[in-house]
């Protein structure tokens, strides 16, 4: 296993307080109305991202949909060797612990998800990829919110000079360690990593294991 890290850890980080908020600077609340089947009225509390702007009353299809973000599924490749995936780790404050994640960023305006792979996966693992596909839609947690995101699938060629000594380009307060697993052994590997270091996981990363491994 490789393992690239940050300037500082990740694991250094640590909640220090919680209180309430109203809104926010990248997140608001919002009281929804609704019709049930029955149609019987009812309200819902949700989340959403200030950068997205409001949820609308009738969403259109997934062509007209806005995306909010991308998580990369990112291939390293060699000849005569296993393939691996890049994972980060990051300590995330909601849930108090350091979670081991795909590499992920929001879109910037005008971006393309290809576009914004790429962008991400450079800035934090300095890995330079070549974007191959993406996923339809998805919806990060549809009982709180609006967000969502695509995933896309990038190839990285260990071959390629560029990626000899890849150095990531972090922004201000973000602590990211990079590393690789093995596909075909990620969840032991990743099983082995959480037990050690007492991380969690994201469960977007823990179902696409799961899939790895039903195939």
């Amino acid at each position: 296993m490789t393992i690239k890290s940050a300037a500082e850890s990740p694991y250094k980080s640590k909640v220090t307080g919680i209180g309430p908020l109203d809104s926010g600077k990248w997140i608001q609340l919002r009281k929804l109305e609704y019709v049930d089947p029955k149609g019987a009225e009812r309200t819902w509390e949700m989340a959403i991202r200030t950068t997205r702007g409001e949820p609308q009353l009738e969403p259109g299809n997934e062509a007209e949909e806005v995306v909010d973000g991308v998580a990369i599924v990112t291939i390293l490749k060699a000849p005569g060797q296993p393939d691996q995936l890049v994972l980060t780790k990051q300590f995330r404050p909601p849930v108090g612990k350091v979670v081991i994640e795909l590499p992920a960023g929001l879109l910037d305006p005008g971006e393309t998800v290809a576009t914004t792979a790429v962008r991400e996966l450079k800035e934090e693992t300095g890995y330079v990829g070549t974007f191959i596909r993406q996923l339809r839609v998805m919806y990060s947690d549809p009982g709180l919110t609006n967000a969502n995101m695509r995933l896309a699938f990038v190839h990285v060629d260990l071959t390629d000079p560029a990626n000899k000594n890849p150095s990531a380009d972090l922004q201000e307060g973000e602590f990211i360690e990079t590393f690789c697993v093995s596909i075909p052994t990620i969840l032991q590997e990743l099983d082995l990593i959480m037990d050690k270091e007492g991380c969690t996981i994201d469960a977007r990363l823990h179902h696409f294991a799961m899939g790895l491994l039903m195939s």
